[in-house]
């Protein structure tokens, strides 16, 4: 029988975004070594985790305790947020900040 691929139970030093970032880096093919700055570097340019560090920010651990499909309807729902309806056309047009 083939082996069912099973999250590995997470640990309490590292929030659990970075636990599952790690987690499918290692699926995808990278080692430990490799994987790791990899995580970091994207949680960090994200907002999960703070700057120069490993420790989450209240994103990160909302995030964290999210699963797949509620993360993906939250980006869903942020990406709406920044198109409205052009004046007189049915063209979405991206907000300025």
């Amino acid at each position: 029988m083939g082996e069912a691929s099973v999250l590995p139970i997470m640990s309490t030093d590292k929030p659990a975004i970075l636990e599952r970032l790690l987690y499918q880096l290692k699926a995808k093919g990278h080692d430990k070594s490799s994987a790791y700055p990899i995580a970091i570097s994207a949680l960090q340019k994200s907002g999960n985790l703070k700057k120069k560090s490993t420790k989450p920010t209240r994103k990160g651990v909302k995030r964290g305790k999210m699963t797949p499909g509620q993360r993906e309807l939250d980006r869903k729902q942020n990406r709406k947020k920044n198109y409205a309806r052009g004046s007189g056309n049915s063209r979405s047009v991206y907000k300025k900040a």
